[in-house]
């Protein structure tokens, strides 16, 4: 570790690292001389994230699978594992919004989906990588979440059920591994960003009127390199 890459000799991992927020906070870890594995669904949009944290003197390895499949992340566990032997950092990124609808009209099916990448797939990554966490001198979790996980909105119900299941589930794994004091958890509600899901919700926002992915990722990372305590709740405000 050095002051200028703070992050040098690192493993994390980050989630939904094709686009956005995602994307964003992989390049900040790889310029903080991280080795970011880069996971998503789609390999040509991790390819170009890829090709950036290169670009810019960093290294990454993507990792293209879809986390609804629990099967896909064990197997990825176990080749984080074997490669490397333990895991630095993990960002709980990916998620989808689903459809903005009252809650007697939430589609049974879309709400499964929702729950499976918002919630589930969660717990199965902290399942795969507890034991390779537990290897690292200091290890961190970032789990992002939104303002309507402890603040309920009308027609946001889908949505906002996953994240409030999610921040009790990794407050939750902050109570059970404190005892350690090496395994930190960060809960983050981003704020207002400028991203694909923004858009989808508030179609008639101007994205410059809200804040750029970057400005998250670099929270983010001062988060981690700081001495911040575990299971807190932290918002990231323009």
């Amino acid at each position: 570790m050095t002051d200028t890459k703070p992050l040098a000799d690192k493993i994390a991992l980050v989630t939904g690292a094709s686009r956005g927020i995602g994307a964003a906070t992989a390049e900040a870890l790889a310029a903080a001389g991280a080795h970011v594995i880069l996971v998503a669904r789609t390999a040509s949009a991790l390819e170009e994230v890829e090709e950036r944290i290169h670009a810019a003197g960093g290294s990454a390895t993507i990792a293209p699978l879809d986390l609804t499949e629990a099967e896909s992340i064990a197997k990825l566990g176990a080749a984080v594992a074997e490669r490397w032997g333990r895991l630095d950092l993990m960002v709980l990124n990916a998620a989808i919004l689903g459809s903005l609808t009252p809650v007697q009209d939430i589609d049974p099916k879309e709400y499964s989906r929702v729950l499976t990448l918002n919630l589930l797939a969660n717990q199965a990554l902290i399942a795969a990588f507890d034991a390779l966490l537990r290897k690292s001198d200091r290890a961190d979790v970032v789990a992002l979440t939104s303002s309507v996980g402890s603040q309920p909105r009308a027609f946001w119900g889908a949505y906002g059920s996953s994240k409030a299941a999610l921040e009790t589930l990794l407050g939750t794994y902050a109570d059970e591994t404190g005892y350690t004091g090496r395994i930190r958890i960060h809960i983050v509600d981003p704020g207002a960003t400028r991203t694909r899901m923004r858009a989808l919700a508030f179609p008639g926002e101007e994205p410059d009127s809200v804040k750029p992915p970057e400005a998250v990722a670099a929270a983010i990372l001062k988060r981690v390199i700081s001495d911040g305590i575990t299971g807190e709740r932290v918002r990231v405000d323009a």
